[in-house]
């Protein structure tokens, strides 16, 4: 099992640069299958989640050319939908949640498609019913072998319809826009997540020639066009990167300068670490976090303790809430941290409480902590990465704390973070990948 291993306590100085956006890279990169001429994108991120959702287009039959840093270009004119059955596809589809945005492109170009289970982090329950509901109401026909795990979907003649989505689920508005860009006729989706990375699939697909209205807004229309075209596309910088790179320079006392981040597009990302205390500065397209000896929590104008809570865009994103979580241990003050989407996203906390860290673990979606004010830093210890967010959450904690500690498991950090270790090297981190 891979580690890292890291001696907390320095401060960092530097720029830090974010990857291009995890979660948008899943949904542009499907968006691909569904046309035969060539797609160019940039920032990809070498993660992965990325390069295995790359080896299903590959074993799909997509002609894929690294052009440069970061940059692919993708052709999927000889598709073989054939792979799909395989037990190669089947191992890699099941590893990786991603892999269910292939649906609704293979649905819109060929009327058919193949998919296991799909898996991903183990955070508690995490639906697919809005996905499923969408591509029936544009006329898919799902089939499930429950002892396989694996649907066989048909959908030989998608037709435009209205859907109001009971859920806004950012991966499934995608799959359906997707789906949509060639249905016949007219669809709209009302409660459509409007999150960035919607937004920048919906720019792509807009190149490609689809004709939607209403981007960035959760009321989606979409009039289907019989053929897309190929297009060029640059990925977003990684918001939930920009806000752990906040994070560690407030708990590490560090002068850290984000670059390239836009931060228009970064939503209270910024506003909700400015209530924990933290000194955000604005400068053209970066965010310059200077150094901190300590950050005080406020308090809502009725005294009442601060509470931060996930909720769909425009709220604060759920990826972030574990670094919340751990940026408030050395905050002065209390937070309530309400996590409401994953009831198992929590349960990280008990690595920090052995860490030192004051934590009331109230039920499976609250926490408090309660600042320690620098008076009692954490302590090094040996832990294991649970998921993604949280394994970056503990490495935070690790380079702040005093001592070594080392994380196993780091390749579900590596799911999300490209090459983490070398560019925390290059602004002063002591970690080691063992």
């Amino acid at each position: 099992m891979s580690s890292f291993e890291i001696t907390g306590g320095k401060q960092l100085k530097g720029d830090i640069k974010p990857q291009g956006a995890k979660n948008e890279a899943l949904q542009v990169l499907c968006s691909v299958l569904l046309t035969d001429e060539e797609v160019s994108i940039r920032k990809v991120p070498d993660i992965q989640d990325v390069n295995k959702l790359i080896d299903i287009l590959k074993g799909l039959g997509v002609k894929i050319k690294k052009t440069g840093f970061e940059a692919y270009s993708f052709k999927a004119d000889d598709v073989n939908l054939e792979y799909l059955k395989t037990g190669e596809f089947k191992e890699k589809g099941a590893s990786l949640r991603g892999s269910i945005m292939i649906l609704g492109p293979l649905l819109a170009r060929f009327g058919k498609a193949y998919l296991p289970h799909p898996g991903g982090d183990k955070i508690g329950r995490r639906r697919l019913d809005t996905h499923f509901y969408g591509l029936q109401k544009l006329g898919a026909k799902f089939d499930f072998d429950p002892k396989e795990k694996f649907y066989k979907v048909d959908a030989s003649g998608l037709k435009g319809t209205y859907m109001l989505l009971d859920e806004a689920s950012v991966t499934g508005t995608a799959n359906i826009v997707m789906a949509a860009t060639m249905a016949k006729g007219r669809t709209t989706i009302f409660n459509a997540a409007c999150e960035p990375y919607v937004l920048q699939l919906c720019k792509l697909l807009t190149k490609m020639g689809a004709r939607i209205y209403g981007i960035g807004s959760n009321l989606l229309t979409i009039d289907g066009v019989g053929k897309l075209k190929g297009a060029t596309h640059e990925m977003m910088a990684d918001m939930i990167e920009v806000g752990s790179f906040i994070g560690m320079a407030a708990m590490t006392q560090s002068e850290i300068t984000i670059k390239d981040v836009n931060p228009a597009s970064l939503g209270l990302i910024p506003e909700v670490f400015r209530r924990l205390g933290i000194t955000i500065e604005e400068k053209e397209n970066d965010l310059f976090i200077p150094e901190q000896e300590t950050y005080e929590v406020e308090t809502f104008m009725d005294g009442s303790i601060m509470t931060v809570a996930d909720a769909p865009w425009p709220g604060f994103t759920p990826d972030l809430i574990s670094i919340v979580l751990v940026v408030a241990t050395q905050a002065k003050g209390s937070v309530l941290i309400h996590q409401k989407m994953f009831e198992s996203r929590l349960f990280f906390v008990d690595k920090l409480i052995d860490m030192g860290a004051q934590i009331i673990l109230c039920d499976p979606h609250r926490a408090t902590v309660i600042g320690l004010d620098r008076k009692f830093p954490l302590r090094g210890i040996e832990m294991v990465s649970p998921d993604i967010r949280a394994g970056v959450a503990l490495l935070i904690a690790a380079l702040s704390a005093e001592g070594k500690s080392t994380i196993y498991n780091i390749d579900q950090i590596d799911r999300g973070y490209q090459h983490i270790d070398e560019r925390l090297r290059k602004i002063g981190a002591e970690i080691v990948r063992k």
